[in-house]
């Protein structure tokens, strides 16, 4: 097929693979429920089949060199699930976190959470520390999961923060840039997504990174979660590298890409993409 060449490669051999690639490529996990009514199977049989579509895929972008992968784990809407999902959810990412804990450490992973995590079980929040502080020196892919996670959340949250700064006379209010508040969000010290696929046909954001996608490129595909493997994230960054980027810039009559806007690029691609992983979590998408 088109892309077996592509998915078996390291960046360095395949030219498919060669920049511009994502440096930060977000996922909307859906249609694990949808997988699994179609099979006339519980819902949750959907979430376990799942897990094998987050190993290939956050093993696929550490062989690809990609920077920064965000997986949409479970939202803070998914409270609201019955009681056995929600369970079900928790045992799975307690077990993932066990499992692939080793491997994310030979793999030079590094691992991060984003959104309410006090919300979690205590003995997810405790394991969730462990494997943060125990991966924090490694230098390769950073795997950052969204975990009782909303955007709207996480921009008040970061509103809230620069107020108290404010009022404790750190900052004044005219310091308040774009820069220092994607500094307080969740996300700090990682580049915005280049690329957010959800899965599944549904075509909305869902309350997602509803800051840092502001100049993301949007990849809608209707292959259901449990389904989604690496040719299919293969896929999604050829559909990436064959969109211009202009970052609201022009370019110029020739038809290539203005200065300006090479310069913003260079700044989006790196140089010299390394780091290989394997991991998997659960979703708790419909």
């Amino acid at each position: 097929m088109l892309f077996d060449a592509l998915i078996g490669q390291s960046p360095k051999g395949n030219t498919l693979l060669q920049p511009p690639l994502p440096r930060h490529i977000a996922i909307i996990m859906d249609g694990n429920g949808r997988w699994a009514t179609e099979r006339r199977r519980p819902r949750v049989w959907g979430h376990k089949n799942g897990v094998e579509s987050v190993r290939q895929v956050v093993s696929a972008c550490g062989e690809w060199g990609i920077e920064a992968l965000t997986l949409f784990a479970f939202s803070a809407e998914n409270w609201g699930r019955p009681a056995l999902e929600v369970a079900t959810i928790m045992e799975l990412l307690n077990g993932s976190i066990l499992r692939e804990r080793d491997e994310l450490n030979r793999n030079n992973v590094r691992f991060r959470t984003i959104g309410q995590t006090d919300r979690l079980p205590e003995k997810t929040q405790r394991l969730i520390r462990e494997v943060r502080d125990a991966l924090s020196g490694n230098t390769g892919l950073t795997l950052n999961i969204a975990l009782s996670y909303g955007g709207r959340d996480e921009i008040v949250a970061a509103a809230r923060r620069l107020a108290g700064r404010v009022a404790r006379g750190e900052i004044a209010p005219d310091d308040i840039d774009a820069n220092l508040f994607s500094d307080s969000l969740d996300t700090a010290g990682l580049p915005d997504p280049d690329l957010v696929i959800r899965t599944s046909g549904e075509l909305r954001v869902s309350n997602f990174l509803l800051w840092q996608l502001a100049y993301a490129e949007l990849y809608f595909t209707p292959v259901h979660w449990p389904d989604f493997r690496r040719e299919h994230l293969a896929e999604a960054i050829a559909a990436f590298r064959s969109r211009r980027r202009r970052f609201g810039l022009v370019e110029t009559e020739s038809g290539d890409e203005s200065s300006a806007v090479a310069r913003v690029t260079e700044q989006q691609i790196p140089a010299n993409p390394v780091g290989t992983q394997s991991h998997e979590a659960p979703n708790a998408s419909c």
